[in-house]
């Protein structure tokens, strides 16, 4: 059974994102009654929204839904956050329907957890609660086993309560005085100690991806991350983008390992995939602190991918809870693509005016179909190429010994040749690729090529480290 609450504070008020989609479809701030009531359609389009969100996250959880239960309200009870009549309702319900667990689609304190599970007929779950179940469903690597379980633990532990006198605090008056620790006490001890234990597990698996990462970037290819709500279409677009075979489902948080594939560019560059978990609105901040691990390919990334469901009516606000999670993950600043998916869901109008007229840095595709694949890759190569790239694209002139041949093929592999000629065993030809890779074999350069891009002090010397003789 499904209990959605909406805490109206008095009055019907529109998140950010509403009033941004508000303001998008030409609804202005007025006093008339006609825009009262279109100010309240939205606000029901956005509780809406919400509430089939919540049904596709129990769904995506194994659960079968009985029933639904809506309360709106001004403020939360602090006791049970529904108020008494409306946990009577519950347990009615709960009764006439057989369902043996109550999911709320808000955040219970511990308090309203156990006043909850004392006043209804079954167990009483919260939002986080169902998004973490979800994620130890979906875990397939020991990295994606240990941050579960260390977000559940981070989550249970001020949520641990006894019952009984076998799990009270032990008293100071006389007949009172106990062994020692109670259970409690002990269940507690066990938890943090057990906490400690998976954050130096993961400080591990940082260390790893850490040394890994090094690897790569000494022959410095750059990351691509795509990052987005859940249920967007990434790992869709990874799959048509890379022709990997990553798990790809309608279901809520398919997608919770990290995945990189490499992925070639017409320029011969190649840039590193990276497909990551979804975002949803009102994420646990616990959950992003336990993922810091896997969101690293985030942070890293010299471009993100951010994409987005064209056929979803809250896209706008799906935007604004993806770069809130990405600011607190500090990388609101690097270079963004916006990806418009799913457009194949539109309308031909609609289709036609996404592409005839993209927004700045957005490109408009479906994965499902490859439409506008060819112009979100070139769109990429811009991006990752460009002068201000930290590896742009240079142009650069070259005589070789017929006998580096490994030299020779490096270039053939990541660059594009021309004017290719042999004058004795001496190879000349002029490439354009990667600024790094003609840096590594700058010795072979002629004095003429002089059309790789200047370079700060910073720059040459990372060069100059990433050199291979």
């Amino acid at each position: 059974m499904l209990v959605s609450v909406e805490i109206t504070g008095g009055r019907r008020k529109l998140s950010p994102a509403a009033q941004l989609a508000r303001t998008s479809a030409g609804l202005h701030s007025s006093s008339t009654d006609e825009d009262s009531r279109e100010l309240a359609e939205v606000a029901d389009l956005d509780f809406e929204s919400a509430l089939d969100e919540f049904q596709e996250l129990a769904r995506s959880a194994g659960a079968v839904i009985e029933a639904t239960v809506v309360q709106r309200r001004p403020r939360a009870e602090i006791s049970t956050l529904i108020g008494p009549g409306k946990v009577e309702e519950v347990e009615a319900v709960v009764r006439s329907t057989g369902a043996n667990l109550v999911l709320f689609d808000h955040d219970l304190s511990p308090s309203q957890t156990r006043n909850l599970n004392d006043l209804l007929p079954c167990r009483v779950i919260d939002r986080t609660q169902l998004i973490l179940d979800i994620f130890a469903k979906h875990a397939r690597t020991r990295e994606g086993h240990l941050q579960v379980e260390l977000a559940q633990l981070e989550y249970q532990l001020p949520r641990l309560a006894g019952k009984g006198k076998a799990m009270s605090q032990l008293g100071g008056g006389i007949g009172t005085r106990g062994p020692g620790e109670t259970k409690l006490e002990t269940d507690r001890r066990r938890i943090r100690e057990r906490i400690d234990r998976l954050k130096m597990q993961l400080d591990q698996v940082r260390r790893n991806r850490r040394q890994q990462r090094q690897r790569r970037e000494a022959v410095p290819v750059p990351t691509v991350a795509l990052v987005g709500y859940t249920n967007a279409g990434k790992s869709t677009l990874f799959n048509a983008l890379t022709d990997a075979s990553v798990l790809e489902s309608a279901r809520m948080f398919a997608t919770l390992d990290p995945k990189l594939r490499h992925l070639a560019l017409p320029s011969r560059r190649k840039v590193l995939l990276s497909d990551t978990v979804g975002f949803i609105r009102n994420l646990p901040h616990t959950l992003v602190t336990s993922f810091r691990a896997t969101l690293e390919e985030v942070e890293r990334a010299e471009l993100l991918l951010h994409v987005r469901d064209a056929a979803s009516p809250m896209m706008e606000e799906q935007k604004s809870q993806v770069e809130a999670v990405l600011a607190e993950l500090e990388v609101s600043g690097t270079p963004t693509l916006q990806v418009l998916n799913k457009i194949d869901l539109l309308s031909p109008n609609e289709r036609a005016f996404l592409v005839a007229s993209p927004a700045p840095d957005t490109v408009a595709v479906s994965a499902h179909t490859g439409e506008g694949l060819g112009r979100l890759i070139a769109a990429i190569e811009e991006k990752i190429g460009g002068k201000e790239a930290p590896d742009p694209t240079a142009t650069a002139s070259f005589r070789i010994p017929q006998r580096e041949g490994r030299a020779i093929a490096a270039l053939e592999g990541g660059a594009f040749l021309e004017n290719k000629r042999f004058e004795g065993n001496l190879v000349y030809f002029t490439a354009r690729g990667p600024a790094s890779l003609l840096q590594r074999y700058r010795r072979f350069q002629t004095h003429e090529a002089g059309t790789l891009p200047e370079t700060g002090p910073q720059q040459r010397s990372r060069y100059r480290t990433q050199a291979v003789d």
